[in-house]
């Protein structure tokens, strides 16, 4: 019989990744399964049981490709801010609504009206905009009457471990993502569950990250996972974070991915004031997926707009290799790469012609600054970072690091390639009793790098790592 394995399951806003590890935090098998969203006016949804089934195909799809030994943990991460309504038999009732659907404008410019941002972002950490549960919640109570019916409401991620057996949570940085979470209290926020016709009876029991909740059932069809310890990771970000190896107070991630995000672990009780300064600049503040630690995040465009100036250059991921060579060689400054409202690129020559490997440098330099604001104001307010590690597909690019290393300081780029998954699977060894603290995860620096699948349309691929 083989070492216990870890399997750590990333449901995202693209695709559901499960990837099973060995309890050194070793990559061993990896399998994807795309998000089945249905594409609507204003965004997208989606039906919860698809949802849950796309999720199990990328587990199948991992297992199937996993050496023999018995998997004694998996541990569940996902996008934040939308969630599941479910009814007294456990069953959804109503869609999924997509973080990014806009169709609550009418509830959006009621909540500015009734409770305003100043307040919304000193009490949730939040600016009050589209993304958060709350108002998507008032707008099915008012265009699904079948919600009204509901008993239960949670976020993805803990509704695929409920699916899987597991008991009813609510995870505190999933909970820091919805609008109802008191940030100082770590509860429910009155006013604004009346404000959105919700219940503090909707919502489990707040629990953190690594908290074991029961097994898997063995009706799941998944029977190498039957009876491992299964456990709600939390927001996707933050479990990034933990799988990258930016677990201390203090620590930041860098996810350089098409969107850029920034996450720093700090203490929890900054003032209110500095909460609502931080939001201002462009952060959230919540509660972290660690016990006791709260996460500034923030984030920006900055690999969309890298993905579009390459296109416009002609080029693509095979040559970033020689364009960043060549950008390492040019003096900033002759030319600028702008982003518009849109996130679009616009490239203004200051005189001549402009080379491509110019180009390519202005737009490392425009996107590094827009992320350095973020990383500036999180500074101000919280003090300087401890370590800065990069993760995502844009941290290949050797010469966006050494722009980085000048801009903020030396970033540590992490040998982790899903790094999500990995936070989930190291969480599931804390609720398993394989690791017995933070402490004691492996160090990231051991992980492999060469994690690679190719998934089908809707259908898990799985991969073994060699």
């Amino acid at each position: 019989m083989g070492a216990s394995l870890l399997v750590g399951l990333d449901v995202g806003t693209t695709a559901s990744k499960a990837v099973v590890f060995t309890d050194r935090g070793e990559p061993l098998s990896q399998a994807s399964a795309t998000t089945p969203w249905t594409t609507t006016r204003t965004g997208a949804e989606l039906d919860a049981t698809a949802l849950l089934d796309s999720a199990v195909e990328a587990l199948a799809g991992a297992l199937a490709a996993a050496p023999p030994g018995p998997v004694v943990g998996l541990g569940v991460a996902s996008m934040g801010e939308s969630g599941v309504l479910l009814d007294r038999t456990g069953d959804p009732v109503g869609p999924v609504v997509a973080w990014h659907d806009t169709r609550d404008e009418t509830e959006l410019a009621d909540l500015h009206a009734r409770i305003g941002p100043e307040t919304f972002a000193r009490t949730t950490g939040l600016p009050l905009r589209h993304q958060w549960a709350l108002t998507k919640h008032r707008w099915l109570l008012t265009h699904h009457p079948e919600t009204r019916a509901a008993v239960r409401r949670l976020n993805i991620a803990e509704w695929v471990v409920r699916r899987l057996g597991g008991a009813e949570a609510t995870e505190q940085s999933l909970a820091s993502r919805t609008g109802w979470l008191r940030l100082d209290g770590r509860d429910w926020w009155p006013e604004a569950l009346a404000w959105s016709e919700a219940r503090a009876s909707l919502m489990p029991e707040v629990v953190t990250a690594g908290t074991a909740l029961g097994t898997v059932d063995p009706g799941t069809g998944l029977d190498r996972l039957t009876g491992a310890t299964l456990t709600v990771c939390g927001h996707d970000h933050q479990v990034a974070a933990i799988g990258a190896g930016a677990v201390r107070p203090g620590d930041e991630l860098d996810s350089c991915g098409t969107a850029e995000a920034l996450v720093r672990s700090v203490p929890p009780g900054l003032a209110p004031e500095t909460v609502a300064r931080l939001v201002a600049a462009g952060v959230t503040v919540g509660w972290h997926a660690l016990a006791g630690r709260w996460c500034l995040l923030g984030a920006t465009t900055g690999g969309l707009v890298l993905q579009r100036v390459l296109a416009g250059l002609g080029l693509g991921a095979a040559d970033l290799a020689r364009i960043d060579v060549l950008a390492e060689r040019v003096e900033p400054g002759r030319v600028e790469v702008r982003i518009t409202d849109e996130g679009r690129s616009v490239v203004v020559p200051a005189g001549e012609p402009a080379e491509p490997a110019e180009i390519w440098r202005a737009a490392l330099e425009t996107v590094t600054d827009e992320i350095g604001v973020i990383h500036d104001a999180m500074s101000a307010y919280s003090g300087e970072h401890r370590d800065l590690v990069a993760v995502g597909g844009w941290s290949r690019s050797t010469a966006l690091m050494a722009v980085k290393d000048r801009r903020l300081g030396r970033v540590r780029r992490s040998p982790v390639v899903e790094a999500g998954a990995r936070g989930a699977a190291l969480l599931a060894g804390l609720a398993a009793g394989v690791y017995d603290s933070v402490d004691d995860f492996p160090d990231a620096a051991g992980s492999t790098a060469g994690l690679h699948s190719r998934p089908g349309a809707g259908a898990a691929t799985g991969t073994r790592v060699r």
